[in-house]
C-alpha cells in the first residue's frame, strides 16, 4: 500500500552521489521504508524511500524517477501518480543546471520562479479533470523556505532567489546556437527536469518548488565546461544539496499564503463533453 505522507521529494543529480537521506545521518531522520515500488497506470514506479523528519512524513525517489528503458515523461507520471495516491500537497525538488545568464557561475544556487518549456514531453498528465493555470508556476512560499534553507547550509557561492529555467529534453546538452536563443528569450539556467514536474504538481493540487545547483556553463557561455569540474561539483556538493532539502522540511508551513491551490480549476471542456455524450 502507498503510505499517506505530507511531502513528496524529487531528488535529482545534485544528490545522486549519495543515498538520500540515509547517508546524511541527520539527527531526527527516521527511515520507515526503502526500495518501495508501486504499481501505477503508467507502469511500475521507481523505488521510493519513506521517512519522517520534523513531524513530516515524506516519500522521495532518485533522479526524478528516470531509469533505463523508461521514457522520462512516463517516469514523471509514475512518480506523481504515487504522490497523488499518497495525498501529497507539497513537492520539493532539486537538480543541476547549466548557466545561460553570464552572472551565474558553477556552484551558484538558483531557485527558479518561472520556466520556458522546450522539451518534447508535451501533453504529459495524469488525466485528472482539471484546467491548470500556470500564472504562478512555482510556489512563492516554498521558494522562501528553500532560500532560508540554502543560507542555513552555507553555500559555496551565491544564492539567486529568482530565475527562468529553460527545460530541454536531453539527454544531450544544447548547442551554442540554442543557448544563445534561450538567452535572448530570457532564460537564466538550462535543465531537463522541471517540466513536466511543475505541471503534474499543479494537477495533483500540490505546492511545488525546486532548488538548482549550477554545475556548468551552457555551451558558448564564458568558457567551455569541463567534465572534471562537473564531476567535482556532483560528488562534493551532494551532501549540501541533501541537507538543504532536509532543512526545508522543517520549514514547510502548515498554512500557505500563496494562490497555488486556486490555480487548478475543474475543466469546462470535460463537463461539456460529458453533457454531449449523455445527450
Amino acid at each position: 500500500m502507498i503510505p499517506q505522507v505530507d511531502v513528496g521529494m524529487v531528488a535529482g543529480s545534485s544528490t545522486n552521489a549519495l543515498s538520500f537521506p540515509r547517508d546524511l545521518q541527520v539527527q531526527g531522520v527516521e527511515i520507515l521504508g526503502e526500495g518501495l515500488s508501486f504499481e501505477t497506470p503508467f507502469g511500475p514506479s521507481p523505488e521510493f524511500v519513506h521517512f519522517t523528519y520534523a513531524g513530516k512524513e515524506v516519500l522521495t525517489c532518485r533522479m526524478h524517477g528516470w531509469r533505463q528503458g523508461v521514457p522520462r515523461a512516463q517516469a514523471s507520471q509514475q512518480v506523481f501518480w504515487v504522490f497523488h495516491e499518497a495525498g501529497v500537497k507539497t513537492v520539493l525538488a532539486e537538480g543541476g543546471v547549466g548557466s545561460v545568464n553570464h552572472l551565474l557561475e558553477p556552484r551558484d544556487i538558483v531557485i527558479p520562479h518561472d520556466y520556458l518549456d522546450f522539451s518534447l514531453r508535451k501533453g504529459v498528465s495524469l488525466d485528472l479533470p482539471y484546467l491548470l493555470t500556470m500564472r504562478q508556476p512555482v510556489c512563492p512560499d516554498l521558494r522562501r523556505v528553500l532560500a532560508e534553507s540554502v543560507l542555513e547550509n552555507k553555500p559555496p557561492r551565491y544564492l539567486f532567489t529568482r530565475g527562468v529555467y529553460v527545460c530541454t529534453d536531453g539527454r544531450h546538452f544544447e548547442s551554442p546556437a540554442e543557448v544563445q536563443m534561450f538567452k535572448q528569450l530570457g532564460g537564466d539556467v538550462i535543465g531537463q527536469s522541471l517540466c513536466p514536474e511543475v505541471y503534474l504538481a499543479r494537477e495533483i493540487g500540490a505546492h511545488y518548488a525546486s532548488v538548482q545547483l549550477v554545475v556548468n556553463y551552457a555551451e558558448g557561455i564564458i568558457k567551455d565546461w569541463e567534465h572534471t569540474e562537473l564531476a567535482d561539483i556532483f560528488y562534493n556538493q551532494a551532501e549540501m544539496a541533501g541537507k538543504i532539502l532536509i532543512s526545508a522540511l522543517a520549514k514547510v508551513p502548515d498554512d500557505f499564503s500563496c494562490s497555488c491551490r486556486d490555480l487548478r480549476k475543474p475543466t469546462m471542456l470535460r463537463d461539456r463533453l460529458s453533457e454531449q455524450t449523455e445527450a
